[in-house]
């Protein structure tokens, strides 16, 4: 029997959250809906019952228009987005952001300060400089631009009022929040479906997903945790009941994540992260801080903040965080 062949490991979550049940039609078509955005592409399968009709169209087009909102708010590519705008605006204006852009910072800098910096919202300069935003780089950036920059960022010193929802700029400090805007838009999508009375589907940006109630053949919404290609590993096969899992890994497209500490491209052993978790947004933001932190750290991290999380090295070895043992059927 070849690896490919073997039976998958099975994990689940130690418990069942009873509205995964809720409105749950065995008839239901699924409807495979699908578009590109941020730089990506994204799908949803959605069980809808007959009850709601066959409009998918403008269920398509809602979920265009979502996307696009986000994208409005967030995008660091759109120089009209009211994060381009925050990004160049003069020290001390104070920014009111909208509902979205407010949670998302307010994660952002809460998983900043979780993970001692591992994952930092503040990295636009830095991103700009290697060429990975709108702008293309001259070339590897030498130590005296990267020192530059690295006096000029620092997201301790965002004033963030969740109270009023206002962000304050610091004085030249870039937002860069493509670490964790994927995630957020995914929670997004599903609040969307769920708000139109669809609350059994599979949501999927970019690799990144969250699974929703069940299928209508009362299977959950199984998924494979993403593998470098190379990798020997057997099959980890999971069941999103209620449950987002977001990967970040150098294995697609090369050394793109940067080290906030150093300015630099991420070399050490880890290749490939996945964090399970009810929030994909929290998922997203933290397989980031784990794929930055050094190996030993990152598993202190996802022990001390008790996620469900998958390590694998570029030697092949894998380390499961107890969290995520505990889901191995």
């Amino acid at each position: 029997m070849t690896l490919d062949e073997a039976a998958p490991r099975i994990a689940v979550p130690p418990q069942l959250d009873p509205s995964a049940l809720m409105g749950h039609d065995p008839s239901a078509p699924i409807v495979v809906l699908a578009g590109e955005t941020m730089g990506t592409t994204w799908q949803v399968q959605a069980a809808i019952p007959a009850r709601l009709g066959r409009d998918t169209a403008g269920l398509a087009d809602a979920i265009g228009r979502r996307l696009d909102e986000i994208c409005g708010q967030m995008s660091h590519w759109d120089a009209g987005s009211q994060l381009s705008r925050f990004n160049r605006s003069p020290a001390g204006s104070a920014h009111p952001l909208s509902p979205d852009f407010a949670r998302v910072i307010a994660a952002a800098l809460a998983i900043a300060a979780a993970s001692g910096g591992a994952f930092d919202p503040a990295l636009g300069r830095l991103t700009d400089l290697w060429g990975l935003g709108p702008r293309p780089a001259a070339g590897v950036p030498d130590a005296a631009a990267l020192a530059r920059v690295q006096t000029e960022r620092n997201w301790r010193q965002l004033g963030f009022d969740p109270a009023t929802a206002t962000l304050t700029q610091p004085g030249g400090v870039w937002l860069d929040l493509s670490g964790i805007a994927k995630g957020y838009a995914v929670d997004a999508l599903a609040d969307l479906l769920a708000g139109r009375g669809i609350g059994h589907a599979l949501i999927e940006i970019g690799g990144e997903l969250a699974g929703c109630g069940m299928r209508p053949d009362g299977d959950p919404w199984w998924v494979e945790l993403e593998s470098p290609p190379a990798c020997t590993l057997p099959p980890l096969r999971v069941a999103l009941h209620q449950l987002s899992v977001a990967t970040s890994g150098d294995y697609l497209r090369g050394g793109h994540t940067l080290d906030p500490a150093t300015g630099l491209p991420i070399t050490h052993a880890t290749t490939a992260i996945s964090v399970l978790h009810p929030s994909c947004m929290v998922a997203d933001a933290w397989a980031t801080a784990l794929s930055v932190a050094r190996p030993d750290h990152a598993c202190q991290l996802a022990r001390a903040h008790h996620l469900a999380a998958r390590i694998v090295s570029r030697s092949g070895e894998e380390w499961l965080s107890p969290a995520l043992q505990l889901m191995l059927a």
